[in-house]
């Protein structure tokens, strides 16, 4: 049962940092960015290239990963997203998703279809018993980056000028201008470090999760949970909701396997039905 639970800890930790930046653009910027999943696959792919291919130590590719994608959003952002934000829901669901369909045939055109094995170094692989209780070397590492990554993003949030700035600038960007904030430069930024989360996310997933050109559509799904779930006003509530869903998950499939699928479903109905604006939320 312990194993399982540190088992599911550590998932539930890979999911908030594959989530937490839709989780900035959706509940700060107020933007549907469904393309989020195509940034992650971005981050893998450059992780699994340069550690396979290059040679390129596997700690030193995440924060290649995370910079790669971060520009590639930045990019994006100022030739195509910005042109959205003013735009209706439907406007930016159909741009985004479009979005991941030109990522996910691109992907399978350059790399194919195959799924991508990620080469972990030697001290990042097997299984270590602490207390009778059989703990993955790699999952204690996850936990350990996702929870600074947690308590580090919050703390920018909360208690920093920009954290400040870029709720001025979402509630009212006219006032935000007129009082000197550059609107445009934080949403970029934000738009960027979101990009930069969720290719971090996809390079530290790439050898639990799989790695193929359709992952943008398969965790399309477990992103929107995530940040459902959890509520977008601040970093601890999709925190909080992935562990949930993490734990739920995989005590789910090891004790139900026939309904081990349909947990995080079920958690979500649950939700909605009794707090539809999340679990940490405040209601309006």
């Amino acid at each position: 049962m312990l194993t399982l639970l540190f088992d599911g800890l550590a998932y539930g930790m890979l999911l908030f940092v594959l989530s937490c930046g839709l989780a900035v653009t959706l509940g700060l910027m107020n933007f549907i960015n469904l393309a989020h999943g195509a940034f992650a696959m971005a981050g893998g792919y450059v992780t699994v290239i340069l550690t396979n291919r290059w040679g390129v130590p596997f700690l030193l590719t995440l924060p290649i990963a995370f910079i790669a994608t971060a520009i590639a959003g930045v990019v994006l952002e100022k030739t195509l997203y910005a042109r959205l934000y003013d735009k209706t829901a439907l406007d930016q669901v159909l741009f985004s998703i479009g979005i991941v369909f030109m990522a996910v045939a691109g992907i399978d055109y350059v790399m194919g279809s195959q799924q991508q094995i990620l080469n972990l170094p030697d001290f990042l692989r097997g299984r270590v018993t602490i207390f009778g209780v059989g703990i993955g070397v790699y999952r204690a590492f996850l936990i350990l980056v996702c929870g600074a990554l947690a308590v580090a993003l919050q703390m920018v949030l909360a208690r920093t000028r920009f954290g400040s700035r870029l709720r001025a600038s979402v509630d009212d960007r006219r006032v935000a201008r007129g009082v000197g904030i550059h609107v445009n430069t934080i949403f970029a930024v934000t738009f960027a470090v979101g990009s930069g989360l969720a290719g971090l996310g996809g390079a530290l997933g790439a050898e639990i999760l799989g790695l193929d050109p359709t992952f943008p559509l398969k965790f399309m799904v477990y992103f929107l949970i995530v940040v459902s779930v959890g509520g977008t006003s601040s970093m601890y509530g999709p925190l909080c909701a992935s562990i949930l869903l993490g734990v739920a998950d995989v005590l789910g499939k090891y004790y139900v396997p026939s309904l081990g699928g349909f947990i995080i479903y079920i958690i979500l109905v649950a939700v909605l039905v009794v707090r539809p604006q999340g679990l940490f939320a405040r209601a309006n």
